[in-house]
């Protein structure tokens, strides 16, 4: 004599599951019913658990380098990472990716007696630096080289009778 047979089978899968001819993309508890070699009943239940792939994408913006996932960036643009999420299956992270430079602007004026630069009056000359940020939040470095010429107070004591030409005036 033989008997009808029941089966129970526990599994779990990334994304779907294939059995018996049937692709399943959800958990749950299929049952099918078949024969044994014998010819007797064969009730099998699946107990299906499906894990779901992931895919994060995230747009972030830095000055002058970024470090994600164990790498430093220096230039903008798309990237990719690929591992396995808690449940065992891809993860797959996007990174766009904005890189905005930090600047240095060096300048070199000459000036008469005095220079205004970045709201402060210099009167000598000097090497002087100013730190900021740029539009995008980034370092800003001005460098200024000034020249400072004074100007000259000649004076010049004259004695003349009746009228004096003093450059081209009488």
């Amino acid at each position: 004599i033989n008997n009808d047979v029941t089966e129970t089978i526990t599994e779990s899968a990334c994304d779907s599951y294939e059995w018996n001819g049937l692709t399943y993309n959800e958990s749950g508890n299929y049952t099918n019913i078949g024969s044994t070699a014998e010819g007797c009943v064969l009730t099998s239940t699946l107990n299906l658990t499906i894990n779901n792939s992931e895919t994060v994408n995230t747009n972030e913006s830095a000055c002058d380098s970024y470090d994600w996932n164990g790498t430093t960036y220096t230039e903008s643009g798309s990237y990719t990472n690929e591992s396995t999420n808690t449940a065992g299956c891809t993860l797959t992270e996007t990174l766009d990716l904005t890189i905005n430079l930090s600047e240095s602007i060096n300048t070199t004026e000459t000036a008469c007696d005095s220079y205004e630069w970045n709201g402060t009056t210099y009167t000598e000359s000097g090497n002087y630096t100013n730190f900021g940020s740029t539009a995008e939040g980034c370092n800003l470095t001005e460098n200024l080289e000034l020249i400072i010429n004074n100007s000259e107070t000649v004076t010049t004591t004259e004695t003349a009778c009746d009228s004096y030409e003093w450059n081209g005036t009488t």
